[in-house]
């Protein structure tokens, strides 16, 4: 990895913890991390209720807050729904938006994710623009197409001007929670095509300098090899964000 883009492991903790759990999670986080290498930064993504206890917990640790998910409108009648403005007030600088997750389960389209990047980018809260392709795409030999498609569509009249104004994080979905890991060669391989792609849209400078996030069952034993390769700039973690020891061990062996 080039050293003009710092690395970036962030946790994505999913539908866990409850207020009691997070507290005590961010806790542990706050000591294990008291020191980040240098070249690394540290996000950790809670769900929307843990946001203001997992902020107060960690506010003396280099750890970034972020939110799982976000809605365009400023505010209204959205019953569940969050506000860029209520996220910043809650401490968040990042937010996961197109997650495979909300794309399956809750039929996000490439059209909600580009708004939702949109009003991140507006708000000066950075988007993590989650892309992925499932088993029988990957299976089909299209999945370099398929990925860079979702990156044409949901970055589509962006204003985007610096690179660090938006994150990518690639993961194949065959490779969520499934203990399946793409190899380093294969998120080279998608992560290369999503610069490039980047590079196409928004010019081979700013494209450069755009960090692009390798997730799927990233963990302690694979994250020096992934990070080590040139278009590889951290990771999205899932289940080994959850437990202290093994976030903090990804970051350390991240950054050395």
């Amino acid at each position: 990895m080039p050293s003009n883009r710092t690395l970036l492991i962030a946790g994505n903790w999913k539908m866990n913890n409850d207020v009691a759990e997070a507290a005590k999670l961010a806790d542990e986080l706050a000591e294990a991390l008291s020191e980040v290498p240098a070249g690394v930064e540290v996000l950790v993504c809670p769900p929307t209720i843990d946001l203001t206890t997992v902020h107060q917990r960690m506010s003396a640790a280099a750890v970034a807050l972020g939110a799982q998910n976000v809605y365009w409108e400023p505010k209204g009648a959205y019953t569940g729904e969050s506000s860029c403005a209520m996220l910043k007030s809650a401490g968040c600088t990042y937010c996961i938006i197109g997650h495979s997750e909300r794309r399956d389960y809750f039929h996000e389209t490439d059209e909600d994710e580009n708004k939702k990047a949109a009003a991140l980018i507006a708000a000066g809260i950075v988007p993590v623009f989650c892309c992925g392709e499932p088993e029988e795409v990957r299976e089909a030999g299209t999945y370099v197409k398929h990925v860079t498609d979702q990156i044409r569509a949901g970055l589509a009249g962006l204003p985007i001007e610096s690179a660090d104004q938006i994150v990518i994080a690639y993961e194949p979905i065959w490779a969520i929670g499934t203990g399946k890991t793409a190899t380093a060669d294969d998120a080279q391989e998608v992560c290369g095509a999503i610069r490039e792609t980047l590079a196409d849209m928004f010019g081979a400078e700013l494209a450069e300098g755009i960090r692009v996030l390798y997730g799927g069952s990233a963990k302690p034993g694979n994250i020096a090899e992934l990070v080590a390769k040139p278009d590889v700039d951290g990771a999205l973690v899932g289940g080994a964000s959850l437990k202290a020891a093994d976030f903090a061990s990804m970051v350390v062996k991240a950054g050395e």
